[in-house]
């Protein structure tokens, strides 16, 4: 082996594929609720652990979201914290799959938006329900036979061509202008390839291989797939579904700009006259089978941080035909109404908790707390030692999960740095020294508290009086 080959061979370990960027997020291990056919939760499945009457519950809500009939229902799901409240919102979001909108906020971001909270309430709540908008339209569908392109020899100019479809009853030459071109360029279409093409808009789909040029190479990637190569005429009319929500609908009918205002971000608030009109419509779509409501899902953590404004608000909208099913979290117990004097079960009003379907979670034993734990260590891609498990599992159970669950990380980092391939017990205890958990935090403050700011600006203040 020569020099040159040595040095190739040594580089190879070092090439990443930086294509694809995976970010870990709180929740991302969330695959669903974990049940079965009959609704009965598994102990571990799909990313949550335990809390079975509530995954129970929750799936009860999730068969009722999926009838699609039922709306303007609230659920509250009530809990210390770290016991799983939005776990087992996203889980209900997974489970739902694409074609049900789910939006997520929290209550404070109704005080920081640039609108009133009643819009801003508004908005998440027309988010949350979807329209499914059937039509048809005339395509060309088939096998992609040859495709010639004829370039000016002079390098500028037009570019002409001719596409060649065909169907087991039918083939046909097509001339394509240079828009078609590009399209074609754009979607790498080859022969062989089963395509559509939209004749309203000129969109060109790759459907897949057709069988016939399945022996064509020897190796292909896995996500090709093969067709059968279309019958009957190339041009037909086809069914299309568009499933768009209530806020798109309301922001491209109440800017000047129309669809783009999606893409601006900047929505503002939008006239209660616009709204009446398009809620008009889309009854009068649906009462012609053009189009099917869909009521998704609201999810509003932190709950508490609502005031007496935004639950009457949210009293009223639950009575409207065009109202998703709302789902709400809060960590509190008998606490105070924000902006009132009174007091009142998870700060949420008592004509408010009438219309709840209430979910409680418990805490979690030593057992699940321990099973969690590896799933993030899995998730996390960080490989720990039986012993450093057990003695995470102790401090999760000691101070709080989302501790432990923010040392897994951090102690991988530092098993890493000495050159090791499994997380120890000294690496646990390592960042266990380093990063003060609330209980010691607290601690902390109060030997030290005299020698903070604060407390040296209250004494500077009381020697110069």
């Amino acid at each position: 082996m020569t020099t040159t080959q040595m040095a190739a061979a040594t580089k190879v370990p070092e090439v990443r594929d930086i294509t694809r960027v995976e970010r870990i997020g709180a929740h991302s291990h969330i695959r669903g609720l974990g049940l079965d056919d009959a609704l009965q939760p598994r102990q571990v499945a799909q990313g949550l652990v335990g809390q079975l009457a509530s995954r129970r519950a929750a799936g009860v809500i999730l068969e009722m979201i999926k009838d699609g009939h039922i709306a303007g229902r609230a659920v509250l799901i009530a809990g210390q914290p770290g016991t799983g409240k939005t776990a087992i919102a996203m889980g209900i979001a997974q489970s739902l799959g694409q074609d049900t909108p789910f939006t997520a906020l929290a209550g404070s971001e109704i005080f920081s938006l640039e609108m009133s909270k009643t819009e801003a309430l508004s908005q998440a709540f027309r988010k949350a329900i979807g329209i499914r908008i059937k039509e048809e339209t005339e395509i060309i569908e088939g096998e992609v036979v040859e495709i010639q392109i004829d370039r000016p020899a002079t390098g500028t100019g037009t570019k002409v061509g001719k596409l060649t479809l065909k169907t087991t009853d039918m083939e046909t030459i097509y001339d394509l202008g240079n828009k078609m071109i590009e399209s074609l360029v754009k979607e790498k279409v080859q022969a062989g390839d089963v395509i559509t093409i939209d004749k309203a808009t000129g969109k060109i789909s790759k459907l897949g291989r057709s069988f016939t040029r399945a022996r064509d190479y020897d190796a292909m990637g896995a996500q090709t797939q093969f067709v059968q190569c279309p019958e009957g005429e190339l041009q037909k009319r086809k069914e299309v579904v568009h499933t768009v929500s209530l806020q798109e609908i309301d922001v491209i009918n109440s800017r000047t700009q129309g669809f783009l205002a999606l893409f601006s971000g900047d929505t503002g608030e939008i006239k209660s006259e616009v709204r009446e009109q398009i809620n008009a419509k889309v009854y009068e779509w649906r009462e012609e089978g053009k189009a099917e409501i869909i009521p998704g899902v609201l999810f509003i953590d932190e709950v508490h941080m609502l005031d007496m404004e935004c639950f009457s608000f949210l009293n009223r909208a639950l009575e409207s035909d065009l109202s998703p099913v709302l789902i709400m979290a809060t960590n509190r117990g008998i606490t105070r109404i924000r902006g009132t004097n009174y007091q009142s079960p998870h700060g949420i009003p008592i004509d408010l908790l009438d219309r709840l379907l209430i979910i409680a979670t418990s805490p979690y034993t030593e057992k699940e707390t321990r099973q969690i734990l590896k799933i993030r260590c899995e998730e996390e891609d960080v490989e720990m030692s039986e012993e450093a498990h057990t003695v995470l599992t102790r401090i999760g159970m000691e101070t709080s999960l989302r501790y432990a669950i923010q040392l897994i990380s951090t102690a991988g980092l530092v098993c890493r740095k000495r050159k090791g391939t499994e997380v120890q017990v000294e690496d646990i205890r390592r960042v266990y020294s380093l990063f003060l958990d609330e209980t010691r935090s607290s601690q902390y403050m109060k030997e030290y508290q005299d020698s903070f700011l604060f407390n040296e600006t209250q004494s500077l203040q009381m020697d110069t009086s």
